[in-house]
């Protein structure tokens, strides 16, 4: 059967092994029954640049390599955890690093995939972060730095990161309909997949007079993994554990 899949938000970290053991069994196994598979935003928890020689990374590098070789093309989004995966990164796995906002012909279907954090624009605290984040001179100046110290850079955003979003209301964190209508306007089309929230759903609106469609893939936790899986036929979210289990 053709099917394309999406998947986003799996936060990968030696420190979750459950999460982990579960994707290298997709990649190994349900992945490649796959036209092609897309991975939007945050495939890892933290990526502090291509030279990162962690172990259980690298078994994720090479169940990618192993994937592409297959003949299944992977197509990856950088999120706001790893937006630093680069050139490297697709020399090892085979993977085409694609860019936010990247338009693709979904069964015929002209599809915007995001990963969605530019969407919540009521957050305007992190908006600036990644703002900077994303400066190609900011990159340089932190990938200039030793992978140690690269490291205790990252754990201290994840540190702050977790008590501001114990603090934030949901909807401040959450995307915003002005931002959806006005990428799908921009783009002029009339579906969306992302991910970023964490809040797995289909969301049905109008653009312009017309019926569009905003999909979300869900965040993979110990219990659950929700993917998105599109067939000619129609596009279904799935927990992954109930496929693979």
């Amino acid at each position: 059967m053709s099917e394309i899949l999406f998947i986003a938000d799996l936060h990968l970290d030696p420190k979750r092994p459950t999460p982990m053991a579960l994707c290298l069994k997709f990649l190994a196994d349900y992945a490649r029954q796959s036209e092609a598979l897309y991975i939007l935003g945050d495939l890892f928890e933290v990526w502090v640049g291509d030279d990162d020689d962690n172990p259980t990374y690298q078994k994720i590098l090479a169940a990618l390599h192993d994937l592409t070789t297959s003949g299944i093309p992977v197509y990856v989004m950088c999120g706001n955890r790893d937006f630093l995966l680069g050139e490297d990164f697709a020399k090892v796995t085979g993977c085409q690093v694609i860019p936010d906002s990247y338009l693709i012909d979904l069964y015929g279907v002209s599809t915007l995939l995001m990963h969605g954090d530019s969407l919540c624009t009521l957050d305007v605290e992190y908006q600036a972060f990644r703002q900077q984040v994303r400066n190609r001179k900011w990159q340089e100046q932190f990938l200039a730095q030793p992978l140690t110290q690269r490291h205790i850079l990252a754990q201290q955003a994840r540190t702050q990161s977790q008590a501001k979003t114990t603090t934030t209301l949901e909807a401040i964190m959450d995307v915003t309909s002005d931002a959806v209508i006005s990428v799908l306007e921009t783009h002029g089309v009339y579906h969306l997949i992302h991910g970023h929230t964490h809040r797995p759903f289909v969301h049905h609106l109008k653009v312009n007079g017309k019926n569009a469609i905003r999909r979300v893939v869900g965040d993979w936790r110990d219990d659950k993994a929700i993917i998105l899986k599109c067939t000619p036929k129609n596009c279904q979210l799935i927990n992954l554990y109930e496929k693979i289990s």
